[in-house]
């Protein structure tokens, strides 16, 4: 006669293990994740509509994150989302959903890898914010 299997002490042990390696990723992403740059800055911005730039703005700033410093130049407009503000419109110039059309942000030619709320800004950084259509080019 076989004895019956213990699964609770399995899902416990599961559980914890699932608790630990979250703990240990939470720590991870703290750790290693940019840190932005306290103090006075100056970054560079290019706003480039039609393949062409539109705009260059120069913003000396004490911000520590991309969109705290174009919003004190009021540059952008967006819709908040769970993941941050969803940029829909750049220096008055609104990207049309209908048309495929969206705001694509770099930095130094490389897409960013986190949002405006998230990116840190260091001193001497230039960031090009262009209008971009279809959504496959990236």
């Amino acid at each position: 006669m076989e004895k019956p299997k213990n699964n609770a002490g399995r899902i416990i042990l599961g559980a914890a293990a699932l608790c630990v390696l979250a703990a240990v990723f939470l720590f991870a992403w703290q750790t290693l994740r940019p840190k932005p740059m306290e103090g006075a800055k100056t970054i560079r911005i290019e706003v480039i509509v039609n393949e062409k730039t539109d705009s260059t703005w120069t913003i000396n700033t004490d911000a520590e994150y991309l969109r705290q410093a174009l919003d004190e130049k009021d540059l952008i407009k967006g819709d908040e989302s769970v993941y941050g503000l969803m940029v829909t419109s750049v220096n008055g110039i609104a990207a049309d959903s209908g048309k495929m059309e969206w705001w694509s942000f770099t930095k130094d030619g490389e897409f960013l890898m986190t949002g405006v709320d998230d990116t840190p800004i260091y001193d001497g950084d230039k960031y090009e914010i262009t209008l971009t259509v279809g959504y496959d080019d990236w």
